[in-house]
């Protein structure tokens, strides 16, 4: 046992790590637009209690703030917080930003009215508890929600890429929270009705392909951390298939890019009967 909490304590001390690198403040700034639009979709009025697990640099915080939501927004990250705190106030929004583990969410039972996720818990390492500790915050009758990459879908493609050339992480893969038949397994308990249905995610950039392959090494901590575990010859052949695979998706014509991204969207209402049973 001893052995296995030493495991994974590393094992979530490289994740920390490793989503600490790069700048996530310049990565997201691309994708707000389908950000708004995948918050948009969901059932939650002004004044809701909202969490935002996994929330990174704050940007859907911010956006349900702007909404009239009351929002927390946890992540592992805390230079993330660090920055997200500042453009909240830059704003004069009121936003709570602390450090919290969507495995082990620092909250009491039954305390949000909308418990959301985009693109961010869907790469914790244990998945049961994600969805168990997803499930254990929210209020009956509220939602739960996550927006995740697919497996076939572009940036699915570009995980598979990638992990040709590294060693693997012995955890499940993320994209599984993108397949319907996985989450409906994994939200089961506790949930009176779930839907879900797939969208597409537009990454665009004012840069050409190869250029968008640099950024992401540069900015989005699990490329940055991909590349430097392998050595330079390895890293240009990375980075020529990455280049190809964003040239081949690329559906601009003037230089830069646009990438459609598919990505699964779940929205679960938490379950009344279920919460009695626990609490009684």
């Amino acid at each position: 046992v001893l052995e296995q909490r030493t495991e994974l304590d590393e094992l979530k001390t490289r994740l920390r790590n490793t989503w600490m690198t790069g700048d996530y403040g310049r990565f997201c700034r691309y994708m707000e637009r389908d950000a708004e639009a995948f918050y948009r979709r969901l059932p939650v009025k002004p004044g809701a209690q909202l969490l935002d697990v996994g929330c990174g640099a704050g940007q859907l915080s911010l956006i349900a703030a702007r909404a009239g939501a009351h929002v927390t927004g946890c992540d592992i990250a805390t230079n993330w917080l660090a920055q997200a705190r500042r453009s909240a106030a830059a704003e004069g929004l009121t936003v709570i930003f602390e450090e919290g583990d969507a495995e082990a969410l620092p909250y009491d039972n039954a305390t949000f009215d909308a418990v959301v996720s985009l693109i961010a818990a869907m790469f914790a390492p244990r998945p049961e508890l994600v969805a168990a500790e997803l499930t254990r915050v929210c209020r009956p009758g509220g939602i739960i929600a996550m927006a995740n990459w697919t497996g076939p879908g572009f940036v699915g493609q570009m995980f598979r890429t990638i992990a040709k050339h590294i060693a693997p992480s012995g955890m499940p893969s993320p994209v599984l929270w993108g397949d319907e038949p996985t989450v409906r397994e994994r939200l089961r308990t506790g949930v009176a009705s779930l839907e879900c249905s797939h969208h597409l995610y537009e990454l665009s950039y004012p840069f050409s392909p190869a250029e968008v392959v640099e950024f992401f090494r540069s900015n989005y901590g699990p490329m940055t951390r991909a590349f430097a575990s392998i050595e330079e010859k390895a890293q240009q052949q990375l980075r020529d298939e990455l280049t190809d695979l964003w040239c081949r998706h690329n559906r601009a014509t003037d230089g830069t890019t646009k990438v459609d991204a598919e990505y699964l969207q779940v929205v679960a209402v938490r379950d009344q009967s279920s919460w009695n049973s626990i609490v009684n």
